[in-house]
């Protein structure tokens, strides 16, 4: 399969970039996928729709630092993953033990904001997700997950709103939220 995924990028640097990463993350997208789907085919089925998400935002992800990717891939595979469970008219619930990957400056932070964003609902916190974690589109995240972009775009304004309203809450304020 990496052959055909080197075939649809058009330097060789791109394709280096690529067989890194491909040969750095292939098992542990392929167990993150099983971990949420629980079939090893559709884990199969569910990898190779990762490695077509990556190489469609390749410029996006080529141009993150390498320390970055690990976390960026693992999420694009669970959501593809998601995917696929949504297709077939299944969720299944944000795993309590999800390491989401984190910026190694102020980890105490951004553990705190994980949390939040876990205990919003369901279809608030996957919006949000895909908006601010894989930077899609209204568009995209529409077409996703079968919504309308004026119900994502809705539910991306109630998600961050139900952020800052339980930030202030705990005493945090700030227009960036």
């Amino acid at each position: 399969m990496l052959a055909i995924y080197l075939a649809m990028l058009e330097t060789e640097q791109d394709q280096q970039r690529f067989t890194r990463l491909f040969e750095a993350h292939e098992k542990k997208i392929h167990a993150v996928a099983l971990r949420v789907l629980g079939d090893p085919d559709k884990a199969e089925d569910a990898a190779q729709q990762t490695w077509l998400q990556l190489l469609k935002n390749w410029d996006r992800v080529s141009a993150l630092p390498w320390k970055e990717t690990a976390g960026y891939v693992v999420t694009v595979s669970k959501n593809c993953a998601l995917d696929i469970l949504r297709a077939e008219g299944r969720t299944v619930a944000f795993p309590e033990d999800w390491d989401p990957p984190a910026q190694e400056d102020n980890q105490e932070e951004y553990n705190y904001l994980v949390s939040l964003i876990r205990s919003l609902p369901e279809n608030y916190r996957l919006v949000l997700e895909l908006k601010l974690v894989e930077e899609e589109s209204n568009q995209e995240i529409a077409r996703r997950l079968g919504l309308s972009e004026s119900n994502v775009a809705v539910r991306i304004l109630r998600g961050r709103t139900m952020l800052r309203e339980r930030l202030e809450k705990e005493g945090y304020h700030h227009d960036a939220v």
